[in-house]
């Protein structure tokens, strides 16, 4: 309630609306890089859906929103993350690494976890992913990004873990 509706006597809405955060925050440090700029021509076409890369420079993957952990690959490479506030996310680590077997991947979720802002989800071998002889580019991806108007990536090439990645608008 603002101050003008305090002084004229307007009483706060009893609505049920919600508020919803329509932000995807960095899961890693790095360097954002546009979509058609990622190293995979699938992710760079948009075929998966909407958002960035980033090539890291740490090797801990953050949670980027609150949410449920929806998928979590067997060779511990992808995740994907659905937002209490309807953001269908897929983060991919590096280019082709399911052919890694796991290898250099170490989960700290599992499937159906609930998980806040900045908990810990993937750890993973930048060395490893570059001896396989893959890009480590992250992908970041809005699989649901039809259910919005736009996924604007923020003006921005240096990242930290947990601030503003993407802007979603409805």
């Amino acid at each position: 309630m603002g101050i003008f509706d305090k002084l004229f006597g307007k009483t706060e809405s009893t609505d049920t609306a919600v508020y919803e955060d329509l932000t995807v925050y960095a899961p890693v440090e790095g360097t954002a890089i546009k979509l058609e700029d990622f190293p995979d021509k699938i992710f760079a076409g948009g075929a998966m859906g909407q958002g960035c890369g980033i090539e890291p420079q740490q090797e801990i993957l953050y949670a980027p929103f609150d949410g449920e952990i929806s998928t979590l690959s067997d060779t511990l490479h992808a995740v994907g993350i659905t937002g209490k506030n309807g953001i269908e996310l897929l983060i991919h680590i590096g280019v082709d690494t399911v052919d890694m077997d796991g290898k250099g991947f170490l989960s700290k979720v599992k499937n159906g976890e609930n998980v806040k802002k900045g908990d810990e989800l993937i750890h993973f071998s930048r060395d490893a992913i570059k001896e396989a002889g893959h890009p480590d580019t992250i992908a970041v991806i809005v699989i649901n990004s039809d259910d919005y108007a736009s996924v604007d990536m923020r003006e921005i090439s240096s990242v930290h873990a947990g601030e503003i990645l993407l802007t979603l608008t409805k």
